[in-house]
């Protein structure tokens, strides 16, 4: 049978700690980045994408509408200056 060094065991005992330890950290700095991260970007007004898509539409649909004016203003003032 092998007999147990207190030596080796105290030395596995310590690395066993601090591999814990370094696991624990890890997990802290990662819970701690997310909160931070969570308060960073909870501040900002985010718009989703699909009200970022009504608004781009209701844009197009809009610029689409002042072109037409503009051509029946202009056909408009043509025709006033024929009169």
């Amino acid at each position: 049978m092998q007999s147990e060094n207190p030596l080796l065991a105290d030395f596995v005992k310590l690395l066993n700690s601090a591999a814990g330890t370094v696991a624990g950290m890890g997990r802290e700095a990662g819970e701690t980045m997310r909160d931070r991260a969570k308060d960073l970007f909870g501040g900002m007004d985010f718009v989703s994408r699909e009200e970022f898509d009504a608004v781009k539409d209701l844009a197009a649909s809009a610029r689409e509408e002042v072109e037409a004016l503009k051509a029946r203003i202009a056909d408009l003032e043509k025709a006033a200056k024929t009169d």
